[in-house]
């Protein structure tokens, strides 16, 4: 027997462990300082245009600004997240230092006009960008740039939801589908966690949820097991609707941007578009509640992702119609993310299927909070981490049930189309695809092959 209790191998974990930590701490610091103030902008923006509801009428005009920002200073940060994950896989150029700046301000710009977006997307993008600044003064090898570059995901969104452990794991599931990279577990958890503390430490404060206590309906087989089967049989039909609602919003998201480059000769004009879209449903719907994050009420009543936790805090078809604002908003140009809206979308079809299936309205608010982002983004574990974050260990396995089902039925679609396929979810045409984004292309060719088939047959 050897000696030795502890081998060369220990040591090398320890010194392997101490350097990233002092790699990460300053970049982690950095990402959180500056999710810190993108928060506060934010939040400033979004309750400066609840007092002056005329700045609606020129979000026009802020499509056209945020047009030529990418294109005097953007350049390739216009690719937002997926130029990221593209040089996570393939390394190239690199993520521009601009990205980080130029992404901030038109994010802020969308929301102060009231554009429907996130900011998910906008923290990934601050991450991505100042990690690789940090890796090129640092002077890393190729290997742990791309570790870098998952960690700086990991810091942009822990800190900007206040979900650390969810960052960590959604920044290495997110990369590619079926597939998680765990090389970079150290890194990623590290900079999550400093990056929410960094957060926390500027005095910002994330919005709380509370899923309401309900009474469990005794059953005849409660003789047998407390476990509540016929809630289960309901979560999962819900799941499977929150799994369509994301399929949904990734196939408008990119083919309203591919319809919009079609029908518009000019690219600054396809904002224009966009602005004067979300201004006509505005004012036909008589009510801005879908517009911006739909997190702070504009007025009493508002239909917002808290309201939807209670009982009657949202109208039937509100989903559909924050689905239509946001896919429209982002896909004219505007930036910011799709997650917040993901989330007011989840939580409000949530609401309405537990009127229409007689279950607890906050419990399937926050299954569809978790579970169409689980869809969009590909990310079921990471969701349900989340969900067990946001809402408590209690309802665990129903975050679970939901999150899985919802990522099987949302198919091979996402609002991410540089993702890649590394395991499919189903035997398919789009099982051998490398991407989402190729996926989408075979999936569209092959409904015109369809409707073209279907031409013929009517003449």
């Amino acid at each position: 027997m050897n000696d030795n209790l502890f081998t060369s191998e220990h040591f090398s974990i320890v010194k392997n462990l101490l350097r990233w930590t002092l790699i990460i701490i300053p970049i982690a610091i950095v990402i959180g300082s500056m999710v810190a103030l993108f928060l506060w902008l934010l939040s400033w923006a979004t309750h400066f245009r609840f007092a002056h509801t005329y700045l609606l009428y020129l979000l026009p005009v802020a499509g056209v600004v945020i047009h030529l920002i990418y294109k005097l200073a953007g350049k390739s940060a216009e690719k937002g997240n997926n130029l990221i994950i593209d040089e996570i896989h393939q390394p190239d150029c690199g993520v521009p230092k601009r990205m980080a700046p130029v992404v901030l301000l038109t994010t802020v710009i969308t929301h102060l006009f009231g554009g429907s977006a996130g900011r998910e997307g906008t923290a990934v993008q601050i991450g991505g960008s100042i990690a690789q600044a940090f890796a090129k003064w640092f002077k890393l090898n190729p290997a742990d740039t791309r570790t870098i570059l998952i960690a700086g995901i990991a810091a942009g969104f822990g800190a900007v939801f206040g979900t650390p452990v969810t960052g960590a794991i959604f920044a290495m599931e997110v990369l590619t589908i079926g597939r998680i990279q765990y090389n970079a577990l150290l890194p990623c958890l590290m900079a999550s966690i400093i990056g929410d503390v960094t957060v926390a430490a500027w005095g910002i404060h994330h919005t709380a949820y509370h899923i309401d206590v309900f009474a469990n309906v005794p059953r005849w087989y409660a003789t047998y097991t407390a476990f509540d089967f016929l809630l289960l049989g309901k979560i999962v039909l819900a799941s499977v609707a929150f799994g369509l609602a994301s399929y949904l919003f990734a196939y408008l998201v990119h083919g309203l941007k591919s319809f919009f480059a079609a029908i518009v000769p000019k690219p600054w004009l396809v904002p224009v578009l966009g602005g004067l879209i979300i201004i006509g449903l505005t004012i036909l719907l008589g009510k801005p509640d879908y517009l911006g994050l739909g997190v702070d009420p504009e007025h009493a009543g508002a239909i917002t992702i808290p309201s939807a936790f209670n009982v009657g805090g949202a109208d039937t078809w509100s989903w559909l119609w924050k689905t239509i604002y946001t896919t429209v908003t982002l896909a004219s140009g505007f930036k910011g993310g799709e997650v917040t809206p993901l989330f007011y979308i989840g939580a409000t079809l949530g609401n309405t299927l537990s009127v229409l299936m007689d279950a607890p309205a906050g419990l399937f608010a926050a299954l569809g909070f978790i579970a169409v982002f689980a869809g969009a983004t590909n990310t079921p574990l990471a969701c349900t981490f989340m969900g067990i974050e946001l809402f408590g260990s209690q309802y665990a396995l129903f975050f679970a049930v939901a999150c899985f089902t919802a990522y099987f039925f949302s198919g091979h679609t996402g609002i991410y189309g540089s993702q890649r396929i590394g395991i499919a979810k189903t035997p398919g045409r789009y099982a051998d695809a490398a991407t989402l984004a190729e996926a989408d292309k075979r999936r569209r060719a092959y409904m015109r092959q369809k409707l073209a088939k279907y031409r013929l047959r009517g003449k």
